[in-house]
């Protein structure tokens, strides 16, 4: 089937992209990609949360989608809204998750804990700057935008002392390298987005397409960033907004979840939550519940 995947420019959507590409190729599709700039790729003057928040990194791609100009688009999920065109387009595969921390990059600090008082921090995430508040309230974060390399080159040009970023990011780019210090944080100190470190496979509602993109799908990844969107979804929360909220199936088949949350007072609520298996489709929903009296 002769397919053609939309995404964005940047050097880790089209990694991402050419990753769904080859294994679209290798079950025998024909597959092209289509190169669309954003409302995200176009202002990076701004902090995003400023600029709309919602869809800024998939209006355009979804508008080439509609045009007929592609059947697939391939979206870091923690950009992907729970609100978006479910009558013309459907979110028909989640590949298996990479890694879901946030990470850590300095030139001249070890760790997170180990930055001295006042330290400049980099993040364009309010999510990121709420929970590093909470841990070290006398750091200073300042906003910082562009991709994953245009970040990492402000850090080595000394404009930060230290910057936050996916780690999933850093690693499908090879890029952990090219910092002196890295540290992957733990999720009690900063909890991920929902659906960071994994891809989600958008198409066309055309069964032939769905099917074609289907043997890429992970049901245990699909199950956690369910989870994690059902709960962002139920506070009717942004990509881009104050959350964050991590799904884990642990080896018992036990479902570990956390979420933090900024209240309206402005301090971080963090909760967990432990159900079984066979509870996960409610899961996100009802946890949520837990935090409406916060926000």
């Amino acid at each position: 089937m002769k397919l053609t995947i939309a995404t964005r420019g940047s050097k880790l959507a089209l990694w991402q992209a050419e990753w769904v590409k080859k294994r679209l190729e290798n079950l025998g599709h024909e597959v092209d990609l289509k190169i669309v700039t954003t409302t995200g790729d176009k202002i990076l003057d701004k902090p995003l949360a400023s600029i709309g928040g919602k869809g800024l990194f998939i209006k355009e791609v979804e508008e080439a989608l509609h045009r007929g100009e592609a059947q697939i688009a391939v979206h870091s999920l923690k950009d992907f809204p729970t609100e978006y065109n479910k009558e013309h387009f459907t979110l028909a595969a989640v590949p298996k998750r990479e890694a879901v921390e946030d990470v850590f990059l300095s030139e001249t600090f070890e760790t997170l804990a180990e930055l001295p008082h006042n330290a400049v921090v980099g993040t364009s995430s309010i999510r990121r700057a709420m929970q590093l508040k909470a841990f070290r309230e006398d750091l200073v974060i300042s906003d910082l935008r562009g991709n994953v390399d245009t970040r990492i080159n402000k850090l080595k040009k000394g404009e930060y002392d230290a910057i936050i970023l996916a780690y999933a990011g850093v690693k499908r780019l090879n890029m952990i390298k090219e910092v002196k210090y890295f540290e992957i944080l733990d999720t009690d100190i900063m909890i991920p987005a929902m659906g960071q470190g994994a891809l989600g496979i958008e198409t066309i509602k055309d069964e032939k397409v769905i099917e074609a993109v289907k043997p890429l799908n992970d049901l245990w990844t699909k199950i956690e960033v369910t989870i994690e969107r059902d709960f962002v979804d139920e506070l009717n929360l942004g990509c881009h907004a104050p959350v964050g909220v991590n799904a884990k199936i642990m080896v018992d088949d036990s479902i570990k979840i956390k979420a933090a949350i900024l209240d309206k007072n402005n301090k971080v609520i963090k909760k967990e939550m432990v159900v079984s298996f066979d509870e996960w489709e409610n899961a996100g929903r009802e946890f949520a519940e837990e935090f409406k009296e916060y926000l």
